[in-house]
């Protein structure tokens, strides 16, 4: 009987035009997101390339620098000398730190426009190279990037309630439901039926094109966890279209008329998608502010400002720190490893600041991860994100490589800068190189199962209330 339901269903829909305007729709929009994601991944590889052909050529000019300084055709001032450690490790040498894009980058841009995905590392301070960002246009930023994401989040509950406000009051404003019920059917069946046939109506194209924009945007579905991204990504999407449809059919079990169940549909849509969202946004920056950019400022102002003034007795500070850095000293070694002790007291200084943000940041995300559940938009968007490697979590990671790379970078020419080495050709070979490793794909599976179970919960009590309602449907008009 549920399969007669679905063909009766379906040579009802083939014939109003609604339908194949609302394919259309959804056609244009996933092409549209997925094409605009490839492009921003393009952009963002290409941009890789560029950073690491410019890094290879200026490391390559170093050594050259070096032959021709040892040959005595070159005589460079102390502040361009390729042979001295400090030129090189904080200008000439730096070298980038770079995060590539995740699998399935192509079909969530998420956060990754707003956060760096390359650092230039060098001995400099942390916030040298942190805060060193690119220019982008603060509308795009605000408003975000046009994605299958953005499709799935916000268009797709919309064609899903435009073609299901009516599941029920259609018919019985019609004067055919009770007819139909005549029949060997319940109303829940029946509900069933229709639901099933919409569903994956507008599920299969979007899964295809979905594939199709992944392996577009450059994903290797047999290596890089590409698959099982996949498969969790078609998950969430599909009890999150599930949660619409669900949710369509109590407003049609309460037995109102068309325009009351688009008025009430719509005003689902606008809560869970629009206006909790943004509360919850607005109320965990209430709840725990970050400091103010300003008072960061300040305080590296300040630090730079006690450093300088303090000269030769921060560098007799920094030497009991690091004994074993004193070795044998020269005078010419001084101004740079002064550089360095500055460097650390300016870091001492500033910490307590940059802790305090990162405590608020992470109390931010906390409070986002634990009041998420009131809007099942929340959860998808979460999942996704986290599924396509555009979330805060991989910059996170990402960010504590670059930390090591850059105590690594210092600890390398540390020692030869204190002691007034000089740097040798092949030393440059020797320079640390970063590598970027995955978050553990554990990880990213469990924080994105547990928005496919709370997708599913949510969909399993809204469809108990519809099934509840549809048990006391009043059939007649």
């Amino acid at each position: 009987m549920l399969t007669q339901i679905v063909k009766h269903e379906w040579r009802n829909l083939r014939a109003d035009r609604t339908l194949w305007a609302v394919a259309a729709l959804l056609a244009v929009t996933i092409g549209f997101g997925i094409r605009n994601g490839s492009e921003w991944v393009r952009f963002q590889n290409d941009t890789l390339k560029a950073v690491a052909a410019e890094e290879r050529e200026r490391l390559a000019a170093v050594n050259s620098g070096i032959i021709d300084a040892q040959a005595g055709r070159t005589k460079p001032t102390s502040f361009t000398d390729p042979r001295s450690p400090s030129v090189v490790g904080r200008t000439l040498g730096a070298r980038y730190a770079s995060m590539p894009p995740a699998p399935l980058a192509a079909l969530a841009i998420g956060q990754s426009d707003l956060y760096p995905y390359y650092f230039k590392v060098s001995t400099s301070t942390r916030q040298t190279f942190l805060n060193n960002d690119e220019i982008e246009h603060p509308v795009h930023l605000m408003s975000g990037r046009f994605d299958l994401a953005f499709v799935i989040l916000y268009l797709y509950p919309l064609i899903i309630l435009a073609l299901s406000y009516n599941l029920l009051s259609a018919e019985k404003e019609a004067g055919t439901l009770a007819m139909t019920l005549s029949q060997p059917v319940g109303l829940p069946k029946l509900v069933l039926g229709k639901i099933a046939l919409r569903f994956v109506f507008i599920l299969l194209p979007g899964g295809v094109l979905s594939l199709a924009g992944a392996i577009g945007g450059g994903t290797n579905i047999a290596a890089d966890g590409g698959g099982s991204r996949l498969l969790l990504w078609f998950g969430v999407v599909a009890l999150y279209g599930a949660f619409w449809y669900a949710l369509a059919a109590a407003v049609n079990a309460f037995g109102r008329g068309s325009s009351s169940n688009a008025i009430a549909l719509a005003a689902f849509w606008l809560a869970f998608v629009l206006v909790i969202p943004s509360l919850l946004n607005v109320g965990v920056k209430y709840v725990h502010p970050v400091p103010s950019r300003v008072e960061l400022i300040q305080a590296m102002r300040e630090a730079s400002r006690e450093a300088a003034a303090q000269g030769s007795r921060l560098l007799a500070s920094y030497y009991e720190d690091h004994p074993e850095l004193a070795g044998d000293r020269t005078d010419a070694a001084d101004f740079a490893a002064l550089a360095l002790a500055n460097q650390e007291q300016v870091e001492k200084r500033i910490r307590p600041v940059l802790d305090r943000f990162d405590q608020q940041l992470d109390l931010q995300q906390r409070l986002v991860d634990r009041y998420r559940f009131l809007s099942p938009a929340v959860v998808a968007q979460a999942a996704l994100f986290d599924i396509a490697g555009t979330s805060e979590h991989r910059y996170k990671h990402f960010l504590g490589l670059a930390d090591r790379f850059h105590r690594d970078w210092r600890a390398h020419f540390y020692r030869q800068i204190v002691r007034n080495a000089s740097l040798a050709p092949q030393d440059v070979d020797r320079f640390p190189e970063f590598h970027f490793e995955e978050e553990p794909w554990r990880a990213v599976a469990g924080r994105s199962e547990v928005g496919l179970v709370v997708l599913l919960f949510a969909v399993m009590v809204v469809g108990a209330v519809a099934a509840w309602l549809l048990r006391r449907y009043p059939v007649a008009a």
